[in-house]
């Protein structure tokens, strides 16, 4: 049963952040009626950061297989699903660890560094513990370091203006990090992205990221 939902400006799963902490962004976590109770999170606001497990419920595939194919490893290789943070899982079940800002009446938690739709059923939240959860020195495996924002982002045409500050830096962050799939380098193909309440196009050519258009939904 979710607990909760998260509020975020990401309506689909293209863009999203790939992992929890990439790109800076304020979202809130909604609890559901029956567990809005000011008490559950008293204490809460003594922890700095906070897990958030969830569900991939727009993953959209039955079943499952013991291997997949990781976007960062091209899209060519298959490894484990166990060695992954693939969304297509016997059970769809994410695990993100952000950054508790405040805790607003209802109550309302605002998070930043979220990596998760628009929408997404929360089904518990836990206080993250650095003595315990945080092992700096341990092995990564294929993900040992953090990709770097791959591309420059072109606004030639200053389109983005259109858009709210504060939504245009976590936008822009965002198409810093490369939303494209790892495996499709076109520089003729157009992609779009659903961005609150906007509709953005794009094409990459090379490090450049150059938007085409942004359209109001």
């Amino acid at each position: 049963m979710p607990i909760a939902h998260i509020e975020t400006p990401f309506k689909t799963k293209f863009g999203v952040p790939r992992q929890a902490g990439l790109v800076d962004f304020e979202a809130r976590i909604v609890f559901e009626p029956e567990f809005r109770v000011q008490e559950a999170v008293r204490g809460l606001e003594e922890f700095d950061y906070i897990w958030i497990i969830w569900q991939f419920h727009l993953a959209g595939r039955e079943g499952w297989s013991p291997t997949v194919r990781p976007p960062r490893l091209g899209g060519n290789k298959r490894v484990g699903v166990f060695a992954t943070r693939s969304p297509f899982r016997p059970n769809p079940i994410g695990l993100s660890c952000v950054r508790l800002l405040r805790i607003e009446p209802g109550p309302v938690l605002v998070v930043q560094g979220a990596d998760l739709v628009d929408g997404t059923p929360v089904y518990d939240i836990k206080p993250y513990l650095p003595y315990a959860d945080s092992h700096p020195d341990a092995r990564s495996g294929f993900a040992s370091t953090a990709p770097p924002p791959a591309l420059t982002v072109e606004d030639p045409e200053r389109l983005l203006d259109s858009i709210p500050s504060n939504l245009r830096n976590t936008l822009c962050q965002t198409l810093a990090q490369d939303p494209r799939p790892h495996y499709q380098d076109n520089p003729d193909r157009v992609y779009a992205m659903l961005f609150d309440k906007w509709e953005v196009q794009f094409r990459v050519d090379g490090s450049s990221l150059t938007v085409t258009s942004v359209k109001k939904c």
